[in-house]
């Protein structure tokens, strides 16, 4: 196995720049069954041969085989691989933009207004544009998830349940709120839930529904619980090399934004539908889905209002922003934007919505210059 990766690291990392017939890895970190692999990778794939008539050909990885979660933005920045999604929780340091951005996640709970609008503030918006090419990499679509509920070993429905619980979280926000509701905040990648779960080390996880069969988290958590605990977007679900983008023609940059809006709209319709999926499933295998008791729910809804009031002032302070609240108040504007786009058109309509994507997002991206000048 070492020297498959050492063979495909060299073979990535000393390849010549695109041509006609290019073929290029691609890696999810997500196993293939999930919505992010599935639609995101596999069938955008099939979708990228089909529109380029098989000129550009995806090698697509899935899991942790190739590269870590962590390891994607280093991944496509080293140009071990071509293209990569990547949770930019897992490096703060390095998109500082994407996480303050990212504090706002435990007040929205519509993805498919989120997946849209985080794709057109991130491939616009000129101070996270920067971010992503100081990273060595070109933003070419987003992801979002259902709202985060939380999977338990044990029942957790109200603030005493909650209490002394080591629940794995995603982002800064959301850990608080476990601390003051009297958790213990984890942060591992949501790779490790699994294990966690199983061997005692976490007594919670929260992640999108999906997660209960995708991830067969029914079998170590047997109690879940429908507390909204926001919701997450931050970093591309297609992170390109810099270089590699930059030599490719700019028909075959035109083919892959198509196949991003395409996807993106995929994704996201099925992503949800599958949510709520996994939920039935994990019933009929016996699991307890709960509602919160009213005191968790109003400690949920007390938190919001306070992270909202404090978001200016993390994004200056913990991130850095030089220019935080006009970074903050573009992403709401744009989020507000998107609500009023989607209200228009069937937002279970994937010709729809790739439609409006390419209206709204690629429409006056220059395929000659986007991500190169």
């Amino acid at each position: 196995m070492r020297k498959l990766l050492l063979g495909l690291a060299l073979a990535a990392s000393t390849a010549l720049p695109a041509s006609a017939g290019t073929d290029f890895i691609a890696n999810s970190f997500y196993d293939v069954s999930h919505p992010l692999s599935k639609y995101g990778y596999a069938e955008w794939a099939e979708i990228v041969k089909d529109l380029s008539g098989g000129d550009l050909t995806p090698q697509v990885y899935t899991g942790t085989v190739l590269l870590a979660p962590r390891a994607s933005l280093q991944g496509a920045r080293d140009n071990i691989v071509q293209v990569v999604n990547h949770a930019a929780i897992y490096t703060p340091s390095d998109l500082p933009v994407a996480n303050a951005v990212q504090e706002l996640g435990f007040n929205y709970s519509d993805a498919k207004t989120l997946i849209f609008a985080t794709a057109d503030f991130s491939m616009h918006n000129q101070t996270q544009l920067k971010e992503w090419s100081d990273s060595g990499i070109v933003y070419l679509g987003a992801y979002a998830t259902p709202p985060y509920i939380m999977f338990c070993s044990s029942p957790v429905t109200n603030l005493e349940e909650l209490k002394g619980k080591r629940i794995r979280t995603a982002g800064s926000t959301v850990s608080m709120w476990v601390e003051k509701a009297g958790g213990i905040p984890v942060n591992v990648s949501s790779s490790e839930m699994y294990t966690g779960l199983e061997r005692g080390s976490l007594d919670c996880a929260t992640n999108a529904a999906n997660d209960l069969i995708d991830r067969s988290l029914w079998e170590v958590a047997k109690y879940t619980t429908l507390l909204p605990t926001g919701m997450y977007w931050s970093g591309p679900l297609w992170g390109y090399n810099k270089g590699f983008w930059a030599g490719l023609s700019a028909e075959q940059r035109s083919i892959l934004m198509q196949a991003s809006a395409r996807s993106m709209s995929r994704m996201i319709i099925n992503y949800v539908k599958r949510a709520d999926e996994a939920l039935e499933e994990a019933k009929a295998k016996g699991n307890t889905v709960s509602e919160p008791a009213d005191d968790l729910k109003a400690s949920v809804e007390a938190f919001r209002e306070e992270s909202l009031g404090n978001v200016y002032q993390t994004a200056t302070d913990k991130f850095g922003l030089a220019n935080g609240k006009e970074v903050i108040d573009a992403f709401r504007a744009t989020v507000t934007k998107w609500e009023g786009l989607l209200a228009s058109v069937d937002r279970n309509d994937e010709d729809a919505l790739t439609a409006l994507a390419m209206k709204e997002i690629y429409g006056d991206l220059d395929p000659t210059s986007y991500g190169v000048k």
